[in-house]
């Protein structure tokens, strides 16, 4: 997989805006769905900010809060049974959750675009790519349907899709899964937005394509200098593109870092699990870790840390008091920058 270089100058922002500060900031964000069986507190006080040209991943097994967070940023949860009853989220320096329905929808698409994760569901079977494609510019900038079209094939060529010109007229079953997923990227570009949210983009594919769609990605926001969310569940697929990481469980962040320091020296036994369940070229053969039971129901969260069921390290602590997301320090005190974690133990979860 390309390694992007992060470090070599971009613009710092679009032309016309002079927005100081995060590109998207999430701040106390909780999210609950009512259901007939109780309140399932899905996202509880998530925090993480975005910056132009940077890229978060967001990691954690299903059913920890990724997708809903996402959701709720784009502003597509359905309420009810969803509700949306405590924090703020800021898109260059505006709290969307304060905007009305039409503000939401000019920014939903021209400004924030999100991947989903199942192209061929995502994508309506009985029209043509280039008709959905097109379909970004007749609704939002009024062009005519050739034009559209033409758009349309500009967009597949971008996203590297063979023939565009010749495949613009087929439907999303005529594709590949790889090639259906560059569609979901094309249409997600379409208007040039300023951040871009990928839910699980590479799942279902083998690792080559895999490669390939996340090469593409990082390529398309180099040149554009977009912001990137990257929701998954693989430590594997964002090593070479991620600045960031944020790990999520039961709807709550329980550890941050620059992404090669994660790697290096991960300070919750959750992310550790994580990164132990990759397989290894150097450990062919052996039997591959797995983090022992499941995650929790979200209607039922134990009470204290809600790891505490599954974690070998877990004492009497954590069974009653739930970590506050604390700085994560050297053994001389020293904070490490951009890291936190939330367990009661991470200090010998990092340095023992």
């Amino acid at each position: 997989m390309t390694t992007i270089d992060k470090t070599a100058e971009v613009p710092s922002a679009r032309s016309g805006d002079d927005h100081v500060g995060p590109l998207l900031e999430v701040r106390d964000l909780h999210v609950e769905f009512h259901t007939r069986d109780g309140v399932a507190k899905a996202v509880n006080g998530v925090n993480y900010s975005v910056n132009a040209g940077e890229t978060l991943a967001v990691l954690g097994e299903s059913g920890s809060g990724k997708s809903v967070t996402a959701q709720a940023i784009m502003g597509i949860l359905d309420m009810p049974p969803g509700k949306i009853p405590q924090g703020e989220i800021f898109f260059r320096g505006q709290d969307m959750l304060k905007m009305s329905y039409e503000e939401r929808r000019q920014i939903r698409g021209q400004k924030i675009a999100m991947i989903f994760q199942d192209a061929l569901s995502s994508l309506n079977p009985v029209l043509t790519v280039g008709y959905q494609l097109g379909e970004m510019f007749r609704v939002h900038q009024g062009l005519s349907k050739k034009d559209a079209k033409a758009k349309a094939i500009d967009l597949m060529d971008q996203v590297k899709i063979p023939a565009a010109a010749a495949r613009v007229s087929d439907y999303p079953h005529q594709f590949s899964g790889g090639m259906r997923q560059r569609i979901m990227i094309a249409m997600a570009l379409a208007l040039e937005p300023d951040l871009i949210i990928a839910d699980e983009p590479t799942t279902a594919l083998d690792v080559t394509v895999q490669a390939q769609v996340m090469d593409l990605l990082a390529e398309l926001q180099r040149e554009y200098n977009m912001g990137l969310i990257l929701i998954t569940h693989d430590l594997g697929v964002v090593a070479d593109v991620a600045d960031k990481i944020a790990v999520m469980y039961a709807g709550r962040i329980v550890e941050t870092a620059p992404v090669h320091e994660i790697y290096k020296r991960p300070a919750h036994p959750y992310t550790k699990g994580l990164l132990e369940s990759i397989p290894r070229l150097d450990q062919k053969g052996q039997e591959l870790f797995a983090i022992k039971g499941l995650p929790p129901n979200l209607l039922r969260v134990p009470t204290g840390c809600a790891f505490n069921p599954r974690c070998t390290m877990a004492q009497d602590i954590c069974r009653t008091d739930i970590p506050a997301l604390s700085p994560v320090t050297e053994q001389d005190g020293t904070e490490l920058v951009g890291r936190g974690s939330a367990c009661h133990f991470w200090k010998e979860t990092i340095h023992g």
